[in-house]
């Protein structure tokens, strides 16, 4: 029995088109609970786990609901440090488990709040937090430490860390960049997503890379729900992030002042 049908059965008088007038009443209060103009909002969490978890609960702090359908699996890699290792660059979260212990007590340069507070958990000491993006993070290396320190070691996933490695380079430093980890697509989004999607319930959709971006946009194609994200707004973590999701027709795509999940949640208030 479907959502509208179940409410049909809840009693009262019954009117000529069979309807109850107390169902009636339950079925115009169930759409206002959805209704994009009041007070609920509901916000699709496209991010690989356990990030997606940990955006869930930001979310229901602020009394948002929160639909976890992530469109990528993190693949850990076996990685081999190179020796002479001066610091290490981190430009995901994802990239900390890939580090041995034995860097834990060299400086770590973070891109963002998210991945210099993973690290910390890692054990990492010495971390320095860019809280910015790849320019901003090669700028506050070059500002830090010399080039004749040693290597630096960017573990990142398959086909990443490009721009970083170009604009250190320029700089004197000698980068290794390995590939720490991959990313999985799924075959689907989660039934939960699906269904939110069918009804119109979502008011929101929250991206964090261009990976998932392009993802999540084949999976909306193969299920043949592209007209139902018209009334849904994009909110990316980054203009790069949100190039591919113009290939949809959203209500809007906004981006992030700032690279980080913060400045994203600022933008559903």
């Amino acid at each position: 029995m479907g959502a509208w049908q179940s409410i049909y059965s809840l009693g009262g008088g019954a009117s000529r088109t069979g309807i109850s007038n107390t169902a009636r009443s339950a079925q115009i209060l169930d759409r206002r609970l959805f209704d994009k103009s009041g007070l609920l909002k509901r916000v699709l969490i496209t991010r690989p786990q356990p990030g997606a978890s940990q955006t869930a609960l930001r979310l229901k702090a602020l009394d948002i609901v929160p639909v976890v359908s992530p469109v990528l699996t993190i693949v850990p890699q076996v990685v081999r440090v190179p020796p002479n290792i001066a610091a290490t660059l981190l430009t995901s979260r994802n990239a900390v488990a890939a580090c041995p212990p034995s860097l834990h007590h060299r400086p770590v340069f973070a891109v963002g709040s998210a991945t210099a507070a993973q690290a910390a958990e890692a054990g990492f000491t010495q971390i320095s937090d860019a809280d910015g993006d790849a320019r901003d993070l090669a700028q506050l290396v070059a500002d830090t430490l010399p080039p004749t320190d040693g290597t630096l070691f960017l573990p990142v996933a398959e086909g990443h860390g490009g721009e970083l490695t170009t604009l250190l380079r320029g700089h004197g430093f000698r980068v290794v960049r390995r590939v720490a980890y991959r990313a999985q697509g799924a075959s689907s989004l989660s039934d939960a997503a699906a269904l939110a999607l069918v009804h119109h319930q979502l008011t929101h959709a929250m991206f964090f890379s261009g990976e998932t971006s392009r993802h999540f946009v084949h999976l909306i194609r193969a299920a043949g729900l592209v007209q139902a994200v018209l009334d849904v707004e994009a909110v990316s973590i980054s203009e790069r992030a949100a190039v591919a999701l113009r290939a949809l027709p959203w209500r809007r795509i906004s981006v992030a002042a700032k690279p980080n999940q913060d400045a994203m949640l600022v933008l559903l208030q």
